[in-house]
């Protein structure tokens, strides 16, 4: 039959993954899996949290409302935003992926500008949903090309994925402000923030007195669901929401009604709030000794680190990808996530820090 090809692509990074698994077959030995983009230290214990939930309930065997259910989204506004927005401006989504999507789709603009150095999905779904797109290389260049950005959407995502390099917030807000200021649209989308962030976090906050801003937030990292693919994207945009709260209604007829109420528990309950300090604590402890562990053996690559620091779950060394699978740890090269010096990039590779400290420095001890 006839069909309409998007032009994107499968994962490269899947196929990574499936390459390991068979190494790990043929060979019996043990490989360190760090290209994934999973927080891989603990898994999140809901033992405690689950009974919390009733299955019977109208929440969970009822079509969700389309813009979430009401108790997840004051949640969200007590936990994210210290109840200073409106809930009808927050719309639960399907996890980032989805959201992104539907933004893309929706934007009235002339293209999208993404970091040099950008998750791979930004560009597949502009390539889907035929946007144009282009890169930027520092904040500080979006500054100075503030007349060409005048109808245009510019994707921050802080602690950036694939580097995780986290920048100032006053530089980003700055930044953030005159965009806004420009009419351009900003997407904010970091969903590795609240990793490290806890309650007395008010980015969100700051960022709601801007107009043309776009928050987009997943559950998957800061909490370890990505399983789960549910996420939250506020606009002060009215119209904005509506239709994005209408296209959810025809794409997915609302967002998985048992991931809402697992996740309201998580933001809420006695339980769920414990066993989130608990897998944050766990989680960026041993990233905190990762990225020390690889500065102090000289493989952190720290030229992707000037005027920011090494805090994310991901972190560039200055080893190749090959170089790497050689002392069998998985990695993912740099040149997959850009569309510039690809040939400078293939020398470094993207590692996922999240992930048990001891295993760290075994596998990397080996150089």
């Amino acid at each position: 039959m006839n069909i309409h090809k998007s032009g994107a692509r499968y994962s490269a990074i899947v196929g990574i993954g499936e390459n390991l698994r068979r190494l790990v077959k043929e060979t019996g030995e043990e490989y360190l899996f760090l290209n994934r983009g999973v927080n891989a230290v603990v898994p999140i214990d809901l033992t405690e949290v689950i009974p919390l939930i009733d299955f019977n309930a109208p929440a969970i065997q009822v079509y969700p409302p389309n813009s979430g259910a009401p108790n997840l989204k004051e949640a969200v506004n007590r936990v994210y935003f210290h109840n200073k927005t409106d809930t009808d401006l927050i719309s639960v989504s399907g996890g980032s992926m989805s959201a992104l999507d539907q933004i893309f789709t929706m934007l009235d603009v002339e293209k999208v500008l993404l970091p040099s150095f950008y998750w791979g999905a930004y560009a597949n779904i502009c390539r889907i949903r035929k946007m144009p797109f282009d890169v930027y290389h520092t904040i500080e260049e979006l500054e100075k090309r503030l007349p060409e950005l005048r109808n245009s959407a510019v994707v921050i995502c802080d602690p950036n994925n694939p580097v995780g390099n986290k920048l100032s917030d006053d530089d980003v807000l700055e930044v953030v402000r005159k965009l806004s200021d420009n009419g351009t649209v900003v997407i904010y989308d970091s969903p590795y923030r609240r990793v490290f962030y806890d309650e007395d976090d008010d980015m969100y906050v700051k960022l709601t007195e801007l107009p043309d801003v776009l928050i987009v937030e997943s559950f998957s990292k800061c909490v370890g669901l990505s399983g789960q693919r549910i996420g939250f994207v506020w606009s002060d945009d009215p119209e904005f929401i509506r239709e994005f709260n209408l296209r959810i209604l025809y794409v997915h007829n609302g967002v998985n009604g048992f991931a809402q109420q697992l996740v309201y528990q998580l933001l809420t309950s006695e339980a769920g709030r414990k066993a989130v300090k608990v897998f944050r604590e766990k989680t960026t402890e041993d990233i905190r000794k990762n990225i020390e562990y690889l500065r102090e053996t000289g493989i952190l690559a720290e030229e992707f680190y000037k005027n920011s620091e090494p805090k994310g779950i991901f972190a560039i060394a200055n080893k190749s990808f090959d170089e790497l699978l050689e002392k069998k740890i998985g990695s993912v090269p740099l040149d997959f996530f850009t569309r510039d010096n690809k040939e400078k990039a293939k020398k470094y590779a993207r590692l996922c820090v999240s992930v048990p400290h001891e295993k760290v420095r075994e596998f990397f001890s080996r150089f």
